[in-house]
Formats: structure tokens, sequence, C-alpha cells
């Protein structure tokens, strides 16, 4: 799978965080990015399309993120799902770790360190 191939859903509260992230993704050569202010419009859109890379923010207005990853990996285990937060505690990885998360990232985060992940989880998806 290409990243043009590559199909991507952003679910974060935060409208800068998202637009930073399709942004970047866009620069990565992504162009099939999904956004979604909320919990349920993030699964609903997920849903529609079994994206192949979540970025999926812990703290969500209307649900916790790890209940919510939980939730998209029973619906396709295949799925990468990068945990965002701006809580960096080992707690937070550990749990998003155990359930399934293909990795975790810090706010503030640099389009480096987005496009590492995205590498990351897509030579996974060829393997």
């Amino acid at each position: 799978m290409t990243q043009q191939q590559c199909s991507v859903l952003i679910i974060d509260d935060a409208y800068t965080v998202r637009e930073y992230l399709r942004q970047t993704l866009l620069h990565l050569g992504i162009s099939n990015v999904q956004e979604a202010s909320n919990g349920k419009r993030g699964l609903s859109a997920f849903a529609e399309q079994q994206h192949d890379l979540v970025f999926l923010d812990i703290e969500l207005p209307d649900i916790n993120g790890q209940q919510l990853l939980q939730q998209i990996k029973t619906q396709a285990d295949k799925t990468h799902v990068v945990m965002v937060t701006a809580h960096n505690s080992v707690d937070n990885v550990r749990n998003s770790i155990a359930s399934g998360a293909s990795g975790f990232i810090a706010k503030p985060f640099s389009p480096q360190k987005i496009k590492n992940i995205v590498e990351r989880c897509l030579s996974a998806k060829l393997n």
C-alpha cells in the first residue's frame, strides 16, 4: 500500500490538532483524510469506511478514547490506531498498547513524528 492509497481518520475535539494533522498528511501525499470532532462522529465515519490508520485523541468530550480504541479494533483489528494525547503518562501508554494501539504520540508533535508513524504503520500493513 502506498501513502496515496492510505485512508486516514482523525478523531480529535480540537480543530487545530485536526487541521495540523490533516495538513501534515496532505504534505506526505495522503489525500484520503476524514475528520471527526467527537467519538460518536468518529465511530460513524469509521463504520462508513474502515480506514487504514486512525489518529485518536484519548480525551474526547463524549467518550473515553481508550473505549473508542477497543470499539474500532473490534470492528477492524487490522486498522492501525495511533493514540494522541496531551497527557503522556505511563498508564496512558501502557493501556493504549494493551488495547491494541499501534502507537502513541504526545501533543505537541512534529511533522517528522507523524511521518515516522505513517511510514511504520504502512510498512506493517505490507507485511
